[in-house]
């Protein structure tokens, strides 16, 4: 997966996590498209410490992944819920069938 959609993925699901400033820089790099000088400018800082936060963040928000696994789960179940469509739209009972496990094992693992 291409960096900038991984971490505009991860911010939407940890973004909350990171402090305010690490929030508005990736918002502002990732998010808005500014460079590390036009942060830098912005906030009287130099394109280092920039570029420090962002790194900073940028861990950050990949430890909180790899312990808490959301966006996986998350692909994951889009995945489950795009074969389940794929495989109602041939409309056979055998498919039908297959696209109703595939959703009851989503369920299960969404409670679990």
């Amino acid at each position: 997966m291409e960096k900038l959609i991984r971490i505009n993925l991860l911010y939407d699901f940890y973004g909350q996590m990171l402090t305010e400033r690490q929030k508005k820089f990736v918002e502002l790099y990732y998010c808005h498209d500014l460079s590390l000088g036009e942060i830098s400018e912005q906030y009287g800082v130099s394109r280092q410490s920039v570029y420090d936060t962002l790194k900073r963040s940028e861990q950050s928000l990949c430890l909180f992944e790899d312990k808490l696994g959301l966006l996986a789960k998350s692909l994951e179940a889009k995945d489950c819920l795009r074969r389940a469509l794929s495989l109602l739209k041939s409309g056979s009972d055998s498919d039908i069938q297959k696209a109703r496990e595939i959703l009851s094992e989503l369920i299960q693992a969404q409670e679990s």
